[in-house]
């Protein structure tokens, strides 16, 4: 018998239906709120560092680009 037959599939199908329900769910949770019109300073926070965290990144991988280190 094969791991890989028609029952498995339909069984992991559903688990990853029912797994990405679940998931979305606990992160529309997790997200916080918005208070009085205004969202709340860790969010604001959080965004402002992935946006220099990305600035950062790329910055390093353009200078590795192809061009030769001069440091």
């Amino acid at each position: 018998m094969g791991i890989v037959n028609k029952r498995n599939a339909v069984l992991g199908w559903l688990t990853w239906r029912l797994g990405k329900r679940v998931a979305k769910k606990k992160a529309k949770a997790a997200v916080p709120a918005v208070e009085g019109g205004k969202p709340n300073k860790p969010a604001i926070a959080a965004g402002v560092a992935a946006l220099l965290g990305g600035l950062m990144f790329w910055r390093k991988a353009r200078k590795r680009g192809g061009e030769p280190d001069t440091e």
